[in-house]
């Protein structure tokens, strides 16, 4: 049995601007800061390391457990209502390729994202991709790639039938946090530069496997055999 576990933001979709202007909204909501998300480059940074870095720039200070959960309570309102105004674009080659995995008996798949759980499913829900996905690994569990991949590991151990083991396992992303997090959690990387990285860029992090995108259905096959 092998374990596949995505990305969601640059890898699967793209909610085109919706997580921005949400996290915007309740940082203006609860601190009237304005544009909170200005200075921030977000691709591949769990939600935790978001927060802090937006905390650190506006209000020179860490945050709080409960400050943490109060904006999450207004961003997770606010998400549902971006993603449903904005064009959610699904990236190339992926409604194939995870109808193909998800047919498959010898593959598990889940997600590794920095998205916090509500956030993650949110955004699938909005591309209909979750049909696809049952777990994961959220910003929500760890501020840590490599730990919440981790967890998605533990999770999915409860949706096969042998949970001791797992003949390979992959992480799919678009950033070289998926990368350099996903090999230090013991998985074969699959890059792929359909996100803010360039295939040059990428390749410098060494991943196991890239590609330009998930285009090219037979060929992306071939690494998870």
């Amino acid at each position: 049995m092998k374990l596949l576990l995505f990305d969601i933001d640059g890898t699967l979709l793209l909610t085109n601007g919706a997580g921005t202007r949400a996290a915007n909204r309740a940082f203006e909501k609860i601190y009237g800061i304005k544009n909170a998300m200005n200075r921030i480059d977000a691709a591949g940074k769990t939600d935790p390391i978001i927060l802090k870095e937006i905390f650190m720039n506006e209000l020179n200070r860490d945050f709080s457990k409960e400050e943490a959960q109060e904006l999450y309570k207004h961003y997770v309102p606010f998400l549902e209502e971006e993603t449903r105004k904005s064009e959610i674009t699904v990236m190339p080659g992926v409604i194939k390729l995870l109808e193909n995995l998800t047919s498959r008996k010898d593959m598990v798949l889940g997600v590794a994202t920095g998205n916090i759980e509500e956030g993650a499913w949110i955004k699938l829900r909005s591309a209909g991709l979750d049909n696809h996905f049952k777990f994961g690994g959220f910003g929500s569990d760890s501020h840590s790639r490599e730990q919440l991949i981790l967890k998605a590991l533990d999770r999915a151990k409860n949706h096969i039938a042998h949970p001791s083991h797992f003949e390979k396992i992959f992480v799919i992303g678009d950033t070289p946090y998926d990368i350099n997090h996903g090999r230090a959690a013991g998985a074969v990387t699959v890059g792929v530069a359909t996100g803010s990285y360039s295939r040059a860029e990428l390749e410098e992090h060494s991943p196991d496997h890239l590609f330009d995108d998930l285009n090219n259905l037979e060929m992306v096959l071939r690494v998870f055999e």
